[in-house]
């Protein structure tokens, strides 16, 4: 008997690696935020930890619009505006609630640091991230073609470009008139721009890869 959703729609319709990227996807949008408040070295290159998940984000949209198309990996980007959201609003009123005096004390100062961020740094961060995901989409999906191949160049070229317009949109919407931006953004342009390189044509691989045998096994 074919399962179904509450709604009558049958679940087989779903792709299964459609329906796994996407709940993996959810869980990571949320993750850039609180990872970014550490800052890693990398050799030479400073950049913040949330540069991973937000990578991933990259990747996964890329490979959700190789698999099942451009306009899929748009709507994931877009409903990705939900957690984002939620974890937003639930940060913000869990640091509105009453301290309990028994909290390890070091956690006491460094959990609203982590936790919390400027209006402006949401603001900036939401913009970036549908400004910039989508525009990774677009790209790859445009760069595609019709031969469908060269897919590690097609991701590193579209990756790096909307990565280069995330750090523009994030440290102008941030820091413009706080203090001088133009080497912060530098900095972290090229720190993006290696990453997405060395990490981003591997994670569509595989993902690509895990997501076909998924749906060969459906």
């Amino acid at each position: 008997m074919t399962e179904q959703t509450t709604s009558g729609t049958s679940l087989s319709a779903i792709p299964r690696s459609l329906f796994v990227f996407a709940i993996f996807y959810g869980g990571m949008v949320p993750l850039g935020g609180f990872l970014g408040a550490k800052q890693v070295a990398i050799g030479p290159l400073a950049v913040e930890a949330g540069i991973f998940p937000f990578l991933t984000l990259i990747a996964v949209s890329s490979a959700i619009a190789e698999l099942h198309g451009r306009d899929i990996a748009d709507r994931l980007v877009r409903y990705g505006f939900v957690p984002l959201f939620i974890a937003i609003g639930l940060s913000y009123f869990v640091l509105q609630l009453p301290t309990d005096a028994g909290m390890y004390e070091p956690a006491k100062e460094a959990f609203p640091i982590i936790v919390g961020q400027s209006g402006r740094m949401m603001a900036a961060g939401i913009l970036a991230y549908g400004v910039s995901v989508s525009l990774n989409v677009w790209l790859f999906a445009r760069l595609k073609g019709t031969s469908g191949r060269f897919l590690a160049i097609r991701g590193f070229i579209a990756a790096a470009l909307s990565q280069i317009v995330d750090t523009l949109i994030f440290i102008t919407v941030s820091f413009y008139g706080v203090r001088p931006i133009a080497e912060l953004m530098m900095g972290q342009m090229i720190a993006k721009i290696v990453l997405s390189a060395v990490m981003v044509p591997l994670v569509i691989a595989l993902v690509v890869r895990i997501g076909r045998k998924l749906d060969a096994a459906a």
